[in-house]
């Protein structure tokens, strides 16, 4: 499936597709997952949006892989999460 990679702020939200569920990673600039997501079809930008309120990292990416099924983005974030462990997924663990 298709992968994009945007800037973490509010334009670069703005870019992400639209038409399938989504497994997102947000990178600190050096390149390392803080944070690993899914996103239901439609809802990309939404939850990137949520994140933002948090604040923005300078030099941050969101890198995103659309998927064909819920299931299936559920299955590649709990291997993601599993093999990087994000700082912030491991919060309350």
């Amino acid at each position: 499936m298709a992968k994009k990679t945007v800037n973490f702020n509010k334009s670069g939200a703005a870019k992400l597709p639209r038409d399938k569920p989504v497994v997102y990673r947000v990178k600190t600039a050096g390149g390392k997952i803080n944070y690993v997501g899914i996103a239901k079809k439609g809802r990309a930008q939404e939850r990137i949006q949520e994140h933002l309120e948090a604040g923005t990292i300078p030099g941050a990416k969101v890198q995103i892989e659309q998927v064909s099924s819920i299931a299936e983005a559920r299955k590649k974030e709990q291997a993601i999460i599993s093999h990087s462990k994000p700082k912030y997924n491991e919060q309350g663990k």
